[in-house]
């Protein structure tokens, strides 16, 4: 009985009509049962944020709740700043090392320098503690205006700094530079606020070195903000084209049409992308390929053709909620395909084409007619439904990988190598490098670090393979050197040693330099050259 009046009692304290009862009093109901009725203390912020992420999962895989932690993580990156001493580092046997300090930054203006081991900030020791870069982050970074005191180890000495946080800049265009004489490059890792500046500027810098034809360079590029996406298009395409088109169930459809001229209105322009080339970067490679402004070497992207609107709670948490889907300037829609509340095996999908064979072969890509477009200038055919399908593909490259590289790299031994040889040799090679032009055209990885690299392998317990070692060894001295010279210059001289190595890059070169080729396919011509 007392059970019965229990039970009574807990429903009695939601009475409500069968006209009233909705999901959502449902749901107020659910949460007032558990509350007041469960038989221990309850966290009601865990209830409610569970019950959130609960209803977001039965819907699209890209609607998501984040915690205030959570969303300023994902936001920063987007925002293009956050707030601290101004400095890239890494961790070198326990010890945070100063790979760089951002040029007029906090940590610049107080005279820390590369190669500098900061061994505690406040009163927290940050050497030997074995902490991560996110635990070491939380000490660096902090509100603007706010100090910090840093003990540092600069060789034998100990010197103390006091650092007030600014504003910090978080780059998206981190690699520009010219391929060849009349051939840019630029790099895109994001699509942030400031984005369409930087490429801005970025075609400006390459103007002034005699850049005609431009090679973008999209791969991993996980997107970002759509605007982002639609005002880089506009450097490229003519006043009132066509860029992206919008529409859901209460967004009616909006065409996004370019508003000014473009920085650069003619010469041949080739965007390189892969399967982790996504959302407002495949943006980009919609309004180019669709408009026959530019031609897509690589792999078919990953198909995100979904828009999220931000809904942020007082708190600092929010919710990304799909409202529209976009389209491309043909009509396509790239979105691949899903089944609500299985987002699982929607991850899995990259793995999938791995599986098929399509990263190696582009004629595992389907071509359903029915998802069949055309193109606004030339009429050549494009097709929708799970990505943008590249003009050329090129496949996925393993030719240097062996697991002995993977070793090297997994472990750390590389970039340990790496920092200890330049935190030994700064001042040399800065004499003899004074830029990074000089030192992107005459430096050579020497055998004398290779030694040491191998060497530190097998004191790491990584048993040194011959055949593995020759077969990666351009790739590891590749690297090598781009890491010497991000630590020597800045983080956009990484990439240039590798690229030469790139089958991407290659291609997207190839296809420059061969006009005709270029022109054929943009008309939707047979290719006949070999890819």
């Amino acid at each position: 009985m007392k059970k019965i009046l229990l039970t009574l009692a807990a429903v009695a304290a939601f009475t409500v009509s069968a006209q009233e009862f909705t999901p959502d009093t449902k749901l107020r109901m659910a949460n007032h049962v558990i509350e007041n009725y469960y038989v221990e203390d309850v966290n009601s912020d865990t209830i409610v944020t569970e019950a959130i992420k609960a209803m977001l999962k039965t819907l699209d895989p890209h609607s998501a709740y984040t915690t205030p932690s959570e969303t300023e993580e994902f936001t920063q990156p987007l925002e293009g700043k956050f707030s601290g001493i101004g400095i890239q580092f890494n961790m070198l046997e326990d010890t945070v090392y100063v790979i760089q300090t951002i040029s007029g930054g906090p940590s610049q203006k107080v005279g820390i320098m590369p190669g500098d081991r900061i061994i505690s900030a406040n009163d927290t020791v940050l050497a030997g503690k074995k902490m991560v870069n996110t635990q070491v982050m939380k000490h660096l970074r902090g509100p603007k205006g706010s100090e910090v005191n840093l003990r540092v180890k600069r060789a034998s000495d100990t010197i103390d700094f006091r650092v007030v946080r600014d504003d910090i800049p978080l780059y998206s265009v981190d690699e520009t530079f010219m391929a060849d004489p009349t051939t840019g490059y630029i790099r895109i890792t994001r699509f942030a606020e400031d984005t369409g500046r930087e490429v801005r500027d970025a075609i400006a810098k390459l103007r002034k070195q005699g850049m005609k034809d431009l090679i973008i360079d999209l791969s991993d590029n996980g997107g970002g903000y759509l605007g982002a996406a639609f005002e880089v298009a506009g450097e490229f395409l003519p006043k009132g084209t066509p860029v992206v088109s919008t529409e859901g169930r209460r967004s009616p459809k909006h065409t996004f049409v370019t508003e000014n001229s473009p920085s650069l209105a003619n010469g041949r322009v080739v965007i390189i992308a892969n399967q982790f080339s996504a959302s407002a970067a495949e943006i980009l490679s919609g309004a180019l390929q669709d408009n026959d402004r530019g031609l897509i070497v690589g792999r078919r992207t990953f198909g995100k053709g979904l828009v999220q609107r931000p809904f942020p709670f007082p708190d600092g948490s929010m919710i990304r909620l799909t409202v529209s889907r976009y389209y491309t300037p043909s009509g396509r829609c790239i979105q691949k395909h899903y089944d609500k509340g299985h987002s699982e095996e929607y991850q899995l999908d990259v793995y999938n084409r791995y599986k098929s064979g399509e990263l190696w072969s582009a004629d595992s890509i389907q071509r359903p007619d029915s998802l069949k477009y055309l193109t606004l200038k030339n009429k050549r055919p494009v097709y929708g439904g799970g990505g943008i399908i590249p003009d050329v593909f090129v496949p996925a490259d393993t030719s240097y990988f062996s697991v002995y590289y993977r070793d090297l790299v997994a472990r750390g031994v590389l970039n340990r190598t790496v920092i200890n040889y330049v935190d030994s040799h700064r001042a040399e090679l800065k004499a003899e490098y004074p830029t990074d032009e000089a030192f992107q055209t005459s430096f050579a990885v020497p055998e004398e670090l290779l030694d040491k690299l191998t060497t530190a392998a097998t004191d790491a317990k990584i048993e040194f393979n011959e055949e593995q070692w020759n077969r990666s060894k351009p790739m590891i001295e590749a690297i090598m050197k781009g890491l010497i010279a991000r630590d020597l210059f800045e983080d956009g001289s990484y990439y240039r040693p590798i690229s030469v190595l790139n089958p991407d890059f290659i291609q997207a070169l190839k296809l420059i330099h061969d006009p005709d080729r270029y022109t054929r396919i943009l008309n939707g011509e047979p290719d006949g050259s070999a890819q």
